[in-house]
C-alpha cells in the first residue's frame, strides 16, 4: 500500500499523520450488491449452541447472580468457543460484520435475555458503558424527542444516518421488529474510501484532519479525524449529527468545503450498490466492527400497542484483538463510569 506524509499544518502534538493513497483490498472491501444472497454472512444457531446457552442460564440462576453482576467465568458456553473465535477474527480481519440467527427470544424472560446477551458479550470481549448513566445494555426504541438536538438518534423512529458507535464492536439483538420500515443497512468503509480515493482525492486531507465530536463521553466535545491509517489498517469514526453539534458547541461552525466533504461522504455511503440492507427478525443478532463498517436504519412505523413496538438491545464491546490505533485517533470504548467524565 502507498502512504503519504501530510503537511505540517495537519500535524498534532508532534505526530505526523499518514494518508493512505492506494486502494484497499481484501475481505473488508465489499458491496451489498455482491454479497446480498450469500449464506456465509448469516449463521443459524445450532441446537447445541442453544442448549449451551440454556445450561449457562441454569447455572447462573443457581449461583444467584444476574446481569450485570457476573463475570465470564460465571457464564460458560463451551459449544460457542470456536464460533466466537471465528466471529472475533471475522470482525477484525474479515468483512467486519456477522449475523447470528435463531435466538429463541420468545421463550426467554427479559432477565434471561439480558443474562445470555451479556454473557455472550463477556465471552467475546469486554462490555462497555453506553451512556453517562453507565448502562451496559442499551434499549433501542422510539422513546425520545426528535426535536431535541441532545436526543440520541437511536431513541427516535426517524431515519438513522450511516455512522459508527464509540466502541470496537457493536451488537444489535432484535426482540421485536416494527410494523413497517426499520430496515438495517451496512456499508463497507473500505469501499467508500476506495471511491473517494479514485474520484475525489482532493477531499482526503479534510477527512484526515481533526473534527470536534459531541457525545464521545466527554463534557466538552473532543477532536478526532474521520479516517486514520496506522499499523497497516484504516480506521474510521463518524456520526455527522454529533460532528455538527460538536462544532456548534465549540462555536466553530463547519465551513462550506467541510460540509461539501461530509455531503460527498454521505452520498457515496448511500449508494444502492454499496449498501447491504436487511430486516432483522426477532432472534437475529447483528455484529459490526465500528472502525470498518457503517450502520444505518430507515425510518419506521410502530404498533400502537406498547408491547408490540420495535425493540432491540445494543451491546458495545472492547475487543482484545482490536487494531492498534494512531495517537491522534484515540480509542473510544464507551462512556466513563458515572461521575467520572473527562473535562
Amino acid at each position: 500500500m502507498t502512504i503519504s506524509r501530510i503537511p505540517s499544518n495537519l500535524r498534532l502534538k508532534g505526530f505526523v499523520r499518514l494518508i493512505l493513497t492506494e486502494k484497499l483490498t481484501g475481505p473488508s472491501v465489499w458491496t451489498g450488491s455482491e454479497i446480498t444472497g450469500e449464506a456465509s454472512r448469516i449463521h443459524e444457531l445450532t441446537d447445541g449452541e442453544i442448549a449451551s446457552l440454556d445450561n449457562a442460564l441454569s447455572s447462573l440462576r443457581i449461583s444467584g447472580k444476574s446481569f450485570p453482576n457476573f463475570v465470564k467465568e460465571d457464564f460458560q458456553i463451551p459449544a460457542w468457543t470456536e464460533r466466537l473465535r471465528f466471529l472475533s477474527a471475522e470482525l477484525e480481519d474479515g468483512r467486519g460484520f456477522y449475523v447470528m440467527r435463531g435466538f429463541p427470544v420468545e421463550r426467554y424472560s427479559e432477565a434471561d435475555i439480558n443474562n445470555f446477551y451479556y454473557g455472550i458479550g463477556l465471552n467475546l470481549g469486554t462490555p462497555v458503558r453506553q451512556n453517562p448513566k453507565g448502562d451496559l445494555l442499551g434499549t433501542v426504541m422510539n422513546v425520545g424527542d426528535p426535536n431535541d438536538r441532545e436526543t440520541r438518534v437511536y431513541e427516535t423512529n426517524a431515519y438513522l444516518p450511516y455512522h459508527t458507535d464509540p466502541s470496537d464492536v457493536v451488537g444489535l439483538l432484535c426482540l421485536r421488529k416494527a410494523k413497517s420500515g426499520g430496515v438495517s443497512s451496512l456499508v463497507s468503509v473500505a469501499s467508500v474510501y476506495n471511491e473517494i480515493l479514485e474520484n475525489h482525492p482532493e477531499y482526503l486531507g479534510l477527512f484526515y484532519r481533526t473534527w470536534y465530536y459531541a457525545h464521545l463521553g466527554e463534557v466538552i466535545p473532543s477532536l478526532s479525524p474521520l479516517f486514520s491509517y496506522n499499523a497497516g489498517k484504516l480506521s474510521f469514526r463518524y456520526l455527522r449529527q454529533y460532528i455538527e453539534l460538536g462544532h456548534e458547541v465549540m462555536e466553530l461552525p463547519l465551513s462550506r468545503v467541510e460540509r461539501e466533504a461530509l455531503d460527498l461522504f454521505d452520498s457515496i455511503a448511500q449508494r444502492d450498490e454499496l449498501r447491504l440492507d436487511m430486516i432483522l427478525e426477532p432472534g437475529d443478532l447483528q455484529w459490526a466492527n465500528n472502525y470498518t463498517v457503517l450502520h444505518s436504519r430507515t425510518s419506521f412505523e410502530d404498533y400502537d400497542n406498547p408491547e408490540r413496538r420495535r425493540k432491540k438491545l445494543r451491546l458495545w464491546l472492547k475487543m482484545s484483538n482490536a487494531r492498534k490505533l494512531a495517537p491522534e485517533f484515540p480509542g473510544r470504548n464507551g462512556f466513563p463510569a458515572p461521575n467520572k467524565q473527562i473535562n
